[in-house]
């Protein structure tokens, strides 16, 4: 395995793509624009999906599954929605392969199994969701309903890059049903704020909350929410959204219920979702030129230790060191690893290990075992350190908060040095260039300003603000007045 990267300041594209497949993340597979996400990039995979689990069973939501396929006539019954995802939908015509007549060995479609109605692959589960919940709700006493997916979805993107847009990717999607616009409003913000929590605390990057512009919201939806993260080549990633969808999904499958008092009224819907586009989030908020470098919180190991041995009397001795340090660790709830195999050297190891980005590394030698010391080594700050056995414990536990928490303000000291005011466009378009970042200015909340700006810089508006700071001001590109500024971004 070639362990060398290209540098970020070289190529950050060419830098990201190396780094996904060297530490054996995901690699593009025979489908063009799918991937096969490797074990070790699923198991991280597995503690983001575990984490977020937790968090949304503690909310109040449960976990169901809904067919693949949405029936054209419903995937159209919500128009806005329909027309936001058309042009990236996959379509099933067919039901059966034939053997080909004109070229033997070789299969086609038979012409005479077309489907009677064609079925969309969903890329988002909205139609086929709102068409069963008709079913289940009648009355007050049947809302809330509050469903999470986890599950595939396919949206046939162009441009494809690993984790970060592929024409199938894995997700969660929740999916909403309330009594009330106020619910389902506070349901929307509480879901954005449990992404919020999760992405800083866990993956240890900081984020932006806020809404969208109309241009850049979900379609079909009232309010879209968001949270924005920044990446360190300076552009920006959404990182999560919650949609308050208003009416809009009862209004199209025809979703009543009836009120206490008697009356029937549509039901009042969110949904929301995060995706395998989080790995790409926290490959590019932390990592470096040497290769992955994970916060404990999502590390599939947090410690690994490698035996430095001539023969087999001192790996034996050694490993049973490692075993009692193990048990200890594990103990802490640590996650741990003995890397004890015997086809690559001590040094091929680490290079691996630090490729893949576990955060500590413990080394143990001969010398070591008589001296009552390993040699401890972060992979955030690349250190090392002889520490003594009997204080192992105690140090790795401290480390592991120590290590999330420098992550987090290493990312949050970067966002915050790249968050730019500007009042003319002119700054505003060299920021863009130069710098990059988010850059701060006032908008006059219109379409046509919006996209007369991304056309000429490709910066979009990444978010309004949900920071109570109403600062009114100027258009910095038409000159009409503004409400308060918002966060502009050339972005994934």
């Amino acid at each position: 395995m070639s362990k060398k990267l290209t540098s970020r300041e070289e190529d950050y594209s060419k830098w990201y793509n190396e780094l996904v497949v060297k530490a054996d993340l995901a690699e593009n597979s025979a489908v063009r624009g799918c991937m096969v996400i490797k074990p070790y990039g699923f198991a991280i995979w597995e503690k983001i999906q575990a984490e977020l689990d937790r968090m949304f069973k503690e909310t109040g939501h449960q976990n169901a599954y809904f067919p693949l396929f949405v029936p054209k006539s419903l995937f159209e019954a919500e128009e806005k929605n329909a027309e936001g995802f058309a042009k990236e939908c996959a379509v099933v015509t067919h039901y059966r392969l034939q053997n080909d007549p004109d070229n033997a060995g070789k299969l086609r479609v038979d012409p005479e199994a077309r489907l009677e109605e064609e079925l969309v692959v969903r890329p988002t589960s909205e139609a086929i969701i709102w068409n069963t919940y008709r079913g289940w709700i009648q009355s007050y006493r049947d809302l809330p309903i509050l469903i999470n997916q986890w599950a595939n979805v396919v949206r046939w993107e162009m441009r494809t890059r690993l984790f970060l847009r592929t024409a199938e990717f894995l997700w969660q999607e929740g999916h909403t049903a309330h009594a009330t616009e106020m619910e389902a409003i506070k349901e929307a913000e509480l879901m954005n704020n449990v992404y919020a929590a999760f992405v800083e605390n866990f993956m240890a990057i900081p984020v932006i909350k806020g809404i969208k512009s109309d241009s850049e919201r979900f379609a079909g939806a009232v309010e879209t929410y968001c949270i924005e993260a920044l990446m360190q080549d300076g552009k920006a990633l959404q990182a999560g959204t919650s949609h308050f969808l208003g009416q809009n999904f009862a209004k199209a499958f025809d979703v009543k219920f009836t009120s206490k008092e008697g009356k029937q009224d549509y039901v009042w819907a969110t949904s929301w979702g995060v995706s395998t586009r989080l790995m790409g989030a926290l490959i590019m908020t932390h990592s470096d030129d040497h290769g992955l470098v994970l916060p404990p919180n999502l590390a599939p190991n947090q410690v690994v230790i490698v035996p430095i041995y001539k023969n087999e009397e001192q790996l034996n001795e050694i490993s049973k060191l490692a075993n009692v340090i193990i048990d200890e660790l594990r103990s802490k709830g640590i996650t741990i690893k003995f890397d004890d195999r015997d086809t690559l050297r001590p040094g091929a190891k680490f290079a691996q290990h630090e490729l893949q980005g576990v955060p500590l590394r413990i080394a143990i030698g001969p010398k070591d075992l008589e001296n009552g010391t390993v040699e401890l080594a972060r992979r955030d700050t690349l250190s090392k350190e002889i520490v003594a056995i009997d204080n192992l414990t105690t140090k790795v536990v401290d480390l592991m908060d120590d290590i999330q928490s420098s992550l987090y303000k290493k990312a949050l000291d970067f966002r915050d040095s790249h968050i730019t005011e500007v009042d003319s466009y002119d700054d505003f378009k060299l920021v863009i260039e130069e710098k990059g970042g988010f850059v701060s200015a006032h908008w006059d909340g219109t379409e046509e300003t919006e996209t007369r700006i991304k056309e000429e810089t490709k910066a979009t508006i990444r978010c309004i603000p949900l920071d109570d700071k109403v600062e009114p001001g100027v258009c910095l590109y038409s000159g009409k007045p503004s409400k308060r500024r918002v966060l502009f971004a050339k972005a994934y």
